[in-house]
C-alpha cells in the first residue's frame, strides 16, 4: 500500500523540475497547488516581523522528493496567500545558509524539509545526530549533505557533502552495498 503511494507522489514531483523557474514570485498559494500539488511539508517560521522570510516569520510550504528523490522546492506564504517565490532548496549554494546564525533542528527542517536519513555516528562517548539529503552536488554527483546536529540532536554543529552509497555499484561482488 505505501510502495504504490510512494511512487505516485514521486511520479507528482517528478513534474516539479522546473517548478521554481515557471513559478513567478507572488502567485497564490492555490494557484501553485492546482498546478504542482499540495506541499508535502509545511511549518510555521518564527521569527520577530510579519512575515514571510527566513526571519520574518509567516508559513512555510515545501514540496520535496526525500527520502528516494535528491530535488526540493520551498517557498513563504504571505498572509494574503501568496507565496513570496519557489526556490531549489536542495542545491551547494542553500546549503550555504548553514554556515551563518544558530541553526536549530526545527529551523533546519523549515527550511531544507525533512532529511533524507537521521541517523548516528561516532563512538558511544562522542555520537552525534547526522541528517542526510540526497541531492545532486553541483548539479552532477549524486551525493548526501550531512548536517551535524551535535550530540543531543537539537542543533547544527558542522556539515559536509558526501557520496550518496544508494547509487554506488558493487563492482566486487563484495555485498556490502
Amino acid at each position: 500500500m505505501a510502495l504504490p503511494l510512494a511512487l505516485t507522489t514521486l511520479a507528482m514531483l517528478a513534474g516539479c523540475a522546473d517548478m521554481a523557474a515557471k513559478v513567478p514570485p507572488g502567485a497564490p498559494l492555490a494557484q501553485v497547488e492546482a498546478d504542482y500539488g499540495r506541499p508535502n511539508f509545511t511549518c510555521v517560521r518564527p521569527g520577530p516581523g510579519p512575515g514571510p522570510g527566513p526571519d520574518g516569520g509567516g508559513r512555510r510550504v515545501i514540496w520535496s522528493q526525500q527520502p528516494l528523490g535528491q530535488y526540493a522546492w520551498g517557498a513563504n506564504v504571505g498572509a494574503d496567500g501568496r507565496i513570496d517565490r519557489v526556490e531549489r532548496l536542495l542545491t551547494d549554494e542553500h546549503f550555504k545558509l548553514l554556515d551563518d546564525g544558530d541553526w536549530p533542528a526545527e529551523k533546519v527542517r523549515c527550511e531544507f524539509g525533512p532529511p533524507a536519513i537521521i541517523d548516528q555516528v561516532g563512538l558511544p562517548s562522542v555520537r552525534q545526530v547526522v541528517w542526510s539529503y540526497r541531492y545532486r552536488e553541483n548539479d552532477v554527483w549524486n551525493s548526501l549533505m550531512y548536517v551535524y546536529m551535535g550530540r543531543d540532536g537539537d542543533r547544527v554543529t558542522r556539515h559536509h557533502p558526501g557520496p550518496d552509497p544508494m547509487y554506488e555499484d558493487d563492482r566486487f561482488g563484495m555485498g556490502w552495498m
